[in-house]
């Protein structure tokens, strides 16, 4: 039996970077040996066990042989046959096919160090091409090593997925695992620039690809379409760390802006309800959680105002409050106002520059928050009218504390 650690961990050391966790793989075993060992298995489709001191993932060294479509569609052989080499070459890219054994020696026998030196993603062969999941992986990877390019034969091999319909076998939730991962990376634009220009974009996420090629408007610069300034909102997110529900929002804010009239543009008047419809669209499709889908809906119909609060009247501030539900729920708040802030300074040179929305938002907010409907839902006579009178009681309060009629 001999045990090898495995794939991120060793492409992670090289680069001198922290890794998560690790993995291995186990030659040379059977089932039975592991669980002997105090092994627990927790593989349905293949032998993976959990050891019993470290908690770490150890699998049985394994062959895959296409027999579907999709994830699933693979059957798997794991013998004590099996070499490491043969094990390795299943793996997605060159740079996650590298090993260490229990010596310490690198084994790479697919050229994975010099791919990491010359910083290209690179597939390890040309199966590949028999799961479509990787494709989404490597995309997500280019976010994660921004300075890394894809191999042109690979990028090549994956406009051939998309022509073969082997990625519209993806299942839902799978997309949205590795999306959302994406999304979290150092520079998750790249994972979207990166499926558009091999074509799995307009499968995957169409709402998200019809963006490229419609104008923004006219104080934007001429050559930022409403696809790239989706992605500078995008890169703004990942540049201040928020949480992934303000990322999957930058990136769904804007979807109704490839639905305008073309006789409109580059006005976009309208396309906060088209967008809205969209996201609930996407959202219900990729099985989208919660927090994101619901986050994405309050940027999508509500940015404008937002932005615009400098200008708004205050009975107009009390009702955007309430429609965003910021008394009960000021933790999403706070970042329905961080995704508008990366809408913001997402344009050419707009980067730094001051958003004072959040500032006077917070103010009403505070406000209204000093109103006691329990006192005045006491003192009126009619029950029905008791939503009426906190509300205006609310428009004073913020008539009050930022000046304004």
């Amino acid at each position: 039996m001999q045990i090898y650690v495995v794939g991120g961990a060793v492409r992670d050391e090289l680069l001198g970077q922290p890794s998560a966790d690790r993995d291995h793989v186990v030659v040379g075993a059977t089932p039975e040996e592991l669980l002997a060992r105090g092994f627990k298995p927790v593989g349905k489709d293949f032998p993976v066990f959990i050891h019993p001191q470290s908690g770490e993932e150890y699998a049985l060294a394994r062959t895959e042989r296409k027999s579907g479509h999709g994830y699933h569609g693979f059957t798997f052989h794991a013998a004590p046959d099996v070499t490491l080499a043969e094990d390795l070459a299943r793996r997605d890219l060159t740079i996650n096919a590298l090993a260490r054994d229990e010596a310490g020696r690198l084994i790479d026998p697919y050229g994975g160090q010099r791919d990491l030196a010359d910083k290209v993603l690179r597939h390890v062969g040309p199966a590949f091409a028999e799961d479509p999941v990787r494709l989404l992986r490597l995309a997500r990877f280019a976010a994660r090593f921004a300075d890394f390019t894809v191999a042109g034969e690979t990028l090549e091999l994956m406009r051939g997925m998309v022509a073969n319909g082997e990625v519209d076998h993806l299942v839902a939730e799978r997309v949205w695992q590795e999306l959302a991962k994406g999304l979290m990376e150092k520079e998750p634009a790249r994972m979207f620039t990166v499926l558009r220009e091999c074509g799995a974009l307009a499968r995957l996420l169409p709402e998200v690809d019809a963006l490229f090629g419609v104008p923004q408007r006219a104080d934007y610069h001429p050559e930022i379409d409403t696809g790239i300034h989706t992605l500078l909102v995008l890169a703004q997110s990942a540049r201040h760390g928020y949480a992934l529900p303000v990322r999957f929002a930058a990136l769904t804010h804007d979807l109704g802006k490839a639905l305008t009239p073309a006789d409109i543009l580059p006005r976009h008047h309208g396309h906060e309800e088209r967008s809205v419809e969209l996201v609930e669209q996407l959202a219900a499709r990729l099985r989208v959680p919660s927090d994101c889908r619901d986050l994405a809906l309050l940027t999508a119909r509500h940015h404008g105002n937002i932005h615009r609060a400098g200008e708004l009247r205050a009975a107009t501030i009390v009702s955007l409050l309430e429609k965003c539900d910021a008394l009960r729920r000021p933790e999403r708040f706070a970042q329905l106002l961080q995704a508008c802030h990366c809408d913001y300074s997402g344009r050419l040179g707009w980067e730094d520059r001051p958003y004072a929305s959040p500032q006077r938002l917070y103010a009403a907010l505070a406000a209204v928050n000093g109103v006691n409907a329990g006192t005045i839902a006491r003192a009126c006579a009619r029950p029905e009218g008791i939503p009426e009178r906190i509300h205006a009681a609310r428009v004073e309060a913020v008539k009050l504390s930022l000046g304004i009629e």
